[in-house]
């Protein structure tokens, strides 16, 4: 047997379906071997009494991206995958923001040079879609696809994002043709303008009233209205950042009929509620986020669709905006709330977070939480032929969690480019204190092993919906209407 560049010895090891004691061996990036009599290896780690699990994999996140109305989220790609690999990650997915009159070649190579000489572990990109021209959809979509970037996410809210209905059947049947997931924030555009201008016309433009502005109708109402939409052409969609229990109703119901329907919501909707919006002064605009925070009793609810399964993704949906002139208040010290910058932190928290409350408290299984963690992730997004899984022959990609650790959550503790964390003062048990990318140690004893540029571009595969329940609205199946070939 030949000797392993690393073995981690007498940890509980844990994949989407099972857990079992395990060693894991690992040898030029990946891991070589799972069980026991491993054999020897240059280095090894003793894993006792901890939880040897995959390595996170953060797919939804606002890393280094300017918003639509030109504003720097303030992390960099190195701030933001610090951050993320101290929370217990080895990959993230976030944005490629393409603005109207940008060309998605143009968005990819600005995006790659940001990222390639800064990340410290593995990355891959979403495209954002808000210019759908002819030229995107039939020749710039089908080769950024070709090129491994497999999904992408589209607006039906935002006056500079927002897609029309039209626009995003055109979207759908490409990624239906070429392989690839669309990803959709679902919120009602015309109600939250029309709840806004009536509150701040009323004198009610403190950062609280962000809250009431995005009724829970505007976004049941359009998850609905993207479920209709892809279910008429039988194209793969996720709803992002579900807040309430009505638009996981409809997806639960979608997959029920056997729509391609995969559902995702966010830790400040299962931990944090509007009630924690009504500071002084402006200090409510640190929560301000969209969809926003809603009341205890949906809280709740996001846990039990969680626990059922009705959501497949956790995702943190990292915005950073710092609390000063460079994010929250750019528009000035007490601006309205439809003028403040939208986003929470929380790329480090979100699987502590969960491991702790999830987990340890008994809401969830340990191969649950690896599901949620990178698993279904892994799935979902192209990425299960190297990620996601203490599998034989995927990277080395592994988070060592101590379940003996205990932290009370300080902004100042963490390693994102933030002034302030949403989840301060709450207490933490469970923390991952060695981080493996491809085998080479990232984080360990609370310091960063890597540099700059450790990590790298992941291409992801394709989306294959075949095996997926779903079927053809009667006036697009060749059969039903009259032979007539649309080519979907």
């Amino acid at each position: 047997m030949s000797r392993h560049d690393l073995k981690i010895i007498g940890g509980t090891v844990a994949t989407s379906a099972d857990t079992f004691v395990a060693d894991v061996a690992v040898r030029d990036g990946k891991i070589a071997a799972v069980g026991g009599d491993l054999g020897e290896a240059e280095r090894v780690i003793d894993a006792t009494g901890k939880y040897v699990l995959p390595g996170g994999i953060e797919a939804h996140c606002h890393i280094e991206q300017e918003s639509s109305s030109g504003l720097m989220t303030s992390d960099d790609y190195y701030s933001g995958s610090v951050s993320a690999a101290f929370g217990g990650n080895t990959c993230i997915v976030p944005f490629a923001a393409q603005h109207r009159g940008q060309s998605l070649a143009e968005v990819l190579d600005i995006y790659h040079h940001r990222a390639a000489p800064k990340s410290v572990i593995d990355y891959s990109f979403h495209l954002i879609i808000s210019d759908p021209t002819d030229e995107v959809l039939n020749e710039e979509l089908p080769r950024a696809i070709a090129g491994g970037i497999t999904s992408f996410k589209i607006y039906m809210t935002y006056d500079r994002l927002i897609v029309d209905d039209g626009q995003m059947l055109d979207i759908l049947a490409i990624a239906k043709k070429h392989g690839a997931l669309t990803m959709i924030h679902a919120e009602n555009n015309a109600m939250i303008k029309w709840m806004s201008r009536r509150l701040v016309n009323a004198g009610h433009g403190a950062p609280k009233f962000h809250a009431l502005s995005h009724p829970r109708t505007a976004e049941s109402e359009a998850i609905n209205r993207a479920v209709a939409l892809a279910g008429f052409i039988d194209a793969p969609i996720l709803i992002v950042h579900v807040s309430t229990e009505a638009g996981a109703r409809i997806i639960a119901k979608a997959r029920y009929e056997g729509r391609k329907v995969f559902g995702e919501t966010c830790p400040q909707y299962m931990f944090l509620d509007a009630e924690r919006m009504d500071l002084p002064g402006m200090h409510g605009a640190k929560l301000c986020c969209s969809p926003p925070l809603r009341d205890r009793a949906s809280q709740e609810e996001i846990w039990r669709c969680l626990q059922n399964g009705t959501f497949q993704v956790y995702s943190s949906d990292h915005a950073p905006y710092r609390f000063d002139e460079t994010g929250k208040l750019n528009a000035g010290p007490k601006p309205d709330f439809p003028q403040i910058a939208n986003g929470l932190p929380g790329i480090e928290m979100r699987l502590p977070l969960l491991f702790s409350e999830g987990f340890m408290k008994g809401r969830i299984t340990l191969s649950h939480f690896v599901a949620l963690a990178a698993g279904n992730v892994s799935q979902i997004y192209g990425l299960d032929h190297c990620k996601g899984s203490i599998t034989r022959g995927r990277d080395a990609d592994i988070a060592i969690w101590d379940p003996e650790t205990s932290r009370e959550v300080k902004a100042q503790d963490l390693h994102d480019n933030m002034d302030y964390t949403p989840y301060e003062g709450m207490q933490i048990t469970g923390w991952p204190t060695t981080v493996l990318q491809r085998g080479r140690v990232v984080i360990d004893n609370n310091e960063l092993q890597v540099d700059h540029g450790a990590g790298e571009f992941v291409p992801r595969r394709t989306i294959d919906s075949t095996g997926m329940p779903g079927r053809h609205a009667p006036e697009l199946d060749p059969d039903q209407n009259f032979g007539v070939e649309l080519g979907l």
